[in-house]
């Protein structure tokens, strides 16, 4: 028989509620779909390299002005965040790499929030040396751009930077697995819910979820 949409019941709803063995069989099994998923299908390797940043606030402004020291780190770290994504940096791995400089702003490099101390350059690839290598020359083209924008006097001279990781990167997915159970354990139990109260063979009546 061809299954109808139908509206459920409060009594669907409540059946459904209580039925605490569907839930945990269709997280179970939502959670094996997701495992399958990560395992058939993996996600690429990210690999993250680190600089660190001191904008040596007590040098740039001796005297205790919290406001202008709260713009004069919003005025450089915006400076050297559009130096990490500037097209010398970009143009030099893309060359190095032979990767477009729109797939490694497209996401394949990941900047990660910054601020004063490490800053994380992230960069994903199937190959989780490729990563490594990425996310060290990114980090390292940065430092030097930056460093030679501190020297043309465009970013402050106190400014300092530091490559403190650009060998033996830490390698993960980019993606966890934890993720992706999650993810299918939502899915499948979403879908099961809408199946069970919505979508029923013609004719048939309630059905009881035990």
């Amino acid at each position: 028989m061809q299954p109808l949409l139908v509206s459920p019941s409060l009594d669907d709803l409540i059946r459904l509620l209580r039925a605490w063995r569907f839930w945990v069989l269709g997280a179970v099994v939502g959670a094996l779909i997701g495992a399958a998923f990560y395992f058939i299908v993996p996600p690429p390797y990210r690999a993250r390299a680190t600089v660190n940043v001191d904008f040596n606030l007590e040098q740039a402004w001796p005297k205790d002005t919290d406001r202008q020291q709260f713009y004069y780190l919003e005025r450089e770290t915006r400076k050297l965040e559009e130096i990490a994504w500037s097209d010398p940096v970009m143009n030099q791995v893309s060359s190095q790499f032979s990767i477009p400089v729109e797939e490694l702003r497209g996401g394949k490099l990941q900047l990660s929030q910054p601020a004063e101390a490490g800053w994380h350059f992230y960069a994903d690839d199937r190959d989780p040396l490729l990563a490594a290598s990425l996310a060290s020359a990114w980090a390292t083209a940065f430092i030097v751009k930056a460093n030679d924008e501190i020297r043309a006097g465009n970013v402050n001279e106190f400014v300092t930077l530091g490559l403190t990781q650009s060998a033996n990167l830490p390698i993960t997915r980019s993606v966890p697995l934890s993720r992706y159970l999650l993810a299918g354990s939502a899915v499948f139990l979403t879908l099961a819910v809408f199946a069970v109260l919505f979508i029923r063979p013609q004719g048939q009546g309630d059905s009881k979820v035990s």
